[in-house]
């Protein structure tokens, strides 16, 4: 009986042993399919992310494990995969947490209030804020950047100052200026608008975690790289122009044409130009001017200053404004046509070319009668 007894526990230890057994190699197996992972939606550090035009929230796995935001990258990848609008997440700076939870990284990329403001230069933007006769004050690039990197906290604000600063101040090659263009902004001495055109229009992603100079050089190096793309070096020398006379060029092609007449305007400068004859255009003037509008006085177009084309000859020293990829082709490919004039005819933007001064004349009487070049200065 004792014996039976005796087997009978041995049976039963035995049993549990095996069960016990099987039950930690479940748990071990379940351990080694479940990645490690956070458990909070983050400690409070804030951490900045930068998701690359190209690449996908998958790639940014690593980065957020060697930088302690996820625990695994396996945690990250299966949260990625778990969430249905992983794959919508837009390049950009984001900002998240240090020891989150895979899960709750992956739905701070995909929260819009964790982006940080984009900076959208619009085509014609100029460094410096520009003052419109009788209307709004339109913001120039200095500002843009200002408010975009405020908007993420006094830690990380620059200021209109620290940037005109770093413009005037840094060595150009240091701020990414291109080859052909580092001569003449050197020319402009410490002046901020030395840079003026060498910021090409669009959106760009600024990090607020960068510096004022930092932030400038990665401007101009991603806009010279377009202006590389257009291979603005050959087409410069082609129309008889140097690469950064090119940029002035179109400068003044974005502050005059109308839209669908940019390389009209492009032939009106370069037949000008080898007239030679002074290209007299009111956008040089204003834009040395403290406010500005379409039309301009007898003394305005008197001053002599570095870009007044009324009373200097040739180009601009430098751009006066920010010119669009399309204002660049256009300089590049200027359309045929013998025009040494041209002006808007009325408020809907038409415009007139011409050959012959007493036509020119004949369509600015046309624009005066139809209040295009009235002046709204107070006399």
């Amino acid at each position: 009986m004792k014996r039976r007894q005796r087997g009978l526990a041995v049976l039963i230890i035995t049993l549990l042993l095996i069960i016990g057994s099987v039950v930690y190699i479940g748990i071990a197996r379940n351990n080694l399919k479940t990645p490690a992972d956070y458990t909070t939606a983050g400690n409070g550090t804030v951490e900045l992310v930068e998701i690359a035009p190209g690449s996908s929230v998958s790639e940014l796995g690593p980065e957020l494990v060697e930088r302690n935001i996820v625990k695994s990258n396996g945690a990250f990848q299966k949260a990625a995969g778990e969430n249905p609008n992983a794959a919508k997440v837009q390049p950009g700076i984001y900002r998240l947490q240090g020891e989150m939870s895979a899960a709750a990284a992956v739905a701070a990329l995909l929260d819009p209030a964790n982006k940080v403001q984009t900076l959208d230069i619009p085509g014609g933007a100029t460094l410096n804020d520009v003052t419109v006769v009788g209307g709004d004050t339109r913001l120039g690039i200095f500002s843009q950047i200002s408010r975009v990197t405020c908007a993420e906290g006094a830690q990380n604000c620059l200021t209109v100052a620290a940037l005109k600063q770093a413009a005037g101040g840094v060595d150009p090659v240091q701020l990414g200026v291109p080859d052909w263009a580092v001569a003449a902004v050197l020319a402009r001495g410490d002046d901020p608008r030395r840079l003026e055109g060498l910021i090409m229009p669009g959106e760009y992603v600024v990090n607020p975690e960068q510096n004022a100079a930092e932030v400038l050089r990665s401007l101009i190096t991603a806009s010279a790289e377009k202006y590389q793309e257009t291979n603005i070096v050959g087409r410069a020398e082609a129309i008889g122009l140097t690469p950064y006379e090119l940029l002035t060029a179109a400068s003044l092609v974005e502050r005059e044409a109308p839209a669908g007449d940019f390389d009209k305007v492009a032939r009106v400068i370069l037949n000008r130009l080898q007239e030679p004859m002074r290209l007299e255009f009111d956008s040089t003037v204003n834009y040395d001017l403290p406010n500005q509008e379409v039309a301009t006085t007898d003394e305005d177009r008197g001053r002599v200053t570095p870009w007044n084309t009324y009373a200097k000859d040739g180009l601009p020293e430098t751009p006066i404004s920010s010119p669009s990829l399309q204002a660049i082709e256009a300089m590049e490919n200027p359309a045929e046509g013998d025009w040494l004039f041209f002006v808007t005819i009325d408020k809907d933007g038409t415009t007139v070319f011409n050959r012959t001064f007493d036509e020119h004349q004949q369509s600015t009487v046309e624009a005066i009668d139809n209040g295009v070049l009235d002046s709204q200065r107070e006399e």
